[in-house]
Formats: structure tokens, C-alpha cells, sequence
């Protein structure tokens, strides 16, 4: 699982996760079972679901804490704290083999992004692991930082991907994580996700609602339909809503198939655009089919 990775667009590659699982890092028995989920990556948090006087221990508890995880191959990710102290213990702890990311909180600038990635890149050294090894996922949760939305993007190689965090935001603006609020702050990040070559996941609405299941299966459609590619979850419940729901469907993946066989015939025949089942298919059209290709079927 952790090798798969689909196209985001025609330069650049990237992990396939349409599911990354939260676990806070010092309750045991989640972090035994979350191999068992069937999430492409797990987030061991020691950011807000970790009360402060259990963080230390989770630090020491961590590289167990990644072998376990890991165990049936899903990406391993770290989410750290935001303040400097905290962030720098979590750092210290967090960059190891094994670890394939780490998620940024309350990113709001890109020059916070490079002093990360800069602390990253000597410990990297100093522990002869691989350079670059480690990639970013920045967490958007205030109003400032859809001002910074493409600088933060493009702050350093190891950016990978992008997510709104809609609990954060919304009490940041004084509000409610309903629709309205979050359906504008969501495109933002999709577009600079995108623009960026990122990975854009989230959907419009609260993370934290895991209990109605059809009503977060349809949220999740209508992300895919936007332009995400995934989501966090923070219950198990929600990992195999999200694997199937940024899952190309059968149907989806036949008219694909049949989208890039007509579009063979038709570039033998010297033309760029043509006609399939009484619809006009160019180059934005094959280019969805070719995205859904590499996607590939549930996995």
C-alpha cells in the first residue's frame, strides 16, 4: 500500500490517500488496531488529541508507535505541536525511518513551512536517513493563511499535500463548521493545492462527524466531484467511507477505458478531438480519463 501512488497531474506524482486515519499517540489500544483500519496512511497525533502531561511519553513511545502502525504497509505519519518547544521535541522524536510525513498544524506561513523543513534536513543528516525522505502535509486553520495559501504550497519539496482543518477554522472566524462557512475556505485550498501539483483532501463539513454515515458518504462524493482526492478521518468508521467514496467506481473506470481506446483510433486518424456515446471528448476530457486510469480500481 505505501508504494502506490496515482497522478495528480502530468509532472508530478504523488501518494495515493484517499484515507490518512488520526490515532492519538498515548492511548495504546488505538495504536494496536490502526493497521487493521484499511487506511492508506495513519496519523500518530501528538498535537491536540494528546493531553500535555502525556506528551512526553508519547515521544519516547514513538518509533514503537511507527513500527506498529506501519505494519501492513500504510504511509506513517507524524502530527506535531505548533509551538516552538513542543514542535522542536516533536521534531527530535519524529524524524526517523519509517516515518513518511509529518502534518503541519495551524500552518499559516511558508516561511514557518522552510524553517521546519530546514530543522527536518539536519536531522535527516545527522541520522543518515535519506534525504527528502520525509514530505509535508500543512493543515489550514485560520483566516490569515488563505492569504498565504500559494506561498505556503510552494514553500519547500517537501509540501505534499494540503487540507483545510474545519473545526480549527471555523472557531477561528467565531463560527460554525457548517457548509457556508466552509465551502469557500475548502475551494481555496483545493485551487493552491492544485495550482501547487499537491495533494488537495477534504471535504465541505465537520471531521468530527462520523456517526451519520450517509450523510458523510454523500460529502465525500460531492469532494470527489470537486477536485479532492481524499480526506482525514478520525474515527475507523469513516476510513472505509473515504476509500470507496475517492475510489473510482466500475463505470468510471470503463468509460475511461473506452475514452483512451477511441482516443487511439482517433489520433491514428489525425484527429485530436471526437465524438463518444453523442458527447465531444478533447484534451480536458481524456485528461480526466487518464487521471481516473491512474487511480486505478478499490483497492
Amino acid at each position: 500500500m505505501k508504494h502506490t501512488v496515482s497522478a495528480i497531474d502530468s509532472t508530478m506524482s504523488v501518494p495515493r490517500w484517499r484515507s490518512l486515519l488520526f490515532v492519538p499517540a498515548h492511548v495504546p489500544r488505538f495504536v494496536e488496531a490502526a493497521h487493521e483500519r484499511g487506511a492508506d496512511g495513519v496519523i500518530i497525533d501528538l498535537e491536540d488529541s494528546v493531553p500535555q502531561d502525556h506528551k512526553d511519553e508519547s515521544r519516547r513511545q514513538l518509533s514503537a508507535s511507527v513500527a506498529k502502525v506501519g505494519r501492513k504497509g500504510a504511509f506513517v505519519l507524524v502530527r506535531v505541536n505548533r509551538s516552538l518547544r513542543a514542535l522542536a521535541a516533536d521534531l527530535d522524536a519524529a524524524v526517523m525511518a519509517g516515518v513518511d510525513g509529518l502534518v503541519l498544524p495551524k500552518t499559516d506561513s511558508a516561511e514557518w513551512v522552510a524553517e521546519v523543513a530546514n530543522a527536518v534536513t539536519e536531522l535527516e543528516r545527522e541520522r543518515n536517513l535519506v534525504p527528502g525522505q520525509i514530505r509535508f502535509l500543512a493543515q489550514i486553520e485560520t483566516p490569515a493563511a488563505l492569504q498565504n495559501l500559494s506561498a505556503i504550497a510552494s514553500a519547500d519539496s517537501r509540501m505534499v499535500a494540503m487540507a483545510l482543518g474545519p473545526e480549527d477554522f471555523s472557531a477561528a472566524v467565531g463560527g460554525s463548521p457548517e457548509f457556508d462557512l466552509l465551502l469557500a475556505p475548502n475551494l481555496s485550498v483545493l485551487f493552491a493545492a492544485r495550482a501547487a501539483g499537491l495533494l488537495p483532501l477534504g471535504f465541505v463539513g465537520s471531521i468530527g462527524e462520523f456517526s451519520d454515515n450517509d450523510k458523510l458518504r454523500e460529502a465525500a462524493a460531492h469532494a470527489r466531484r470537486l477536485g479532492f482526492v481524499g480526506a482525514l478521518a478520525v474515527h475507523p468508521t469513516q476510513v472505509a467511507i473515504f476509500n470507496e467514496a475517492f475510489s473510482p467506481s466500475n463505470q468510471e473506470l470503463e468509460w475511461a477505458l473506452r475514452v483512451l481506446t477511441a482516443e487511439n483510433d482517433a489520433s491514428a486518424q489525425g484527429r485530436g478531438a471526437f465524438a463518444l456515446d453523442g458527447k465531444m471528448v478533447d484534451a480536458p476530457v481524456i485528461r480526466r480519463a487518464r487521471e481516473i486510469i491512474a487511480i486505478g480500481p478499490k483497492a
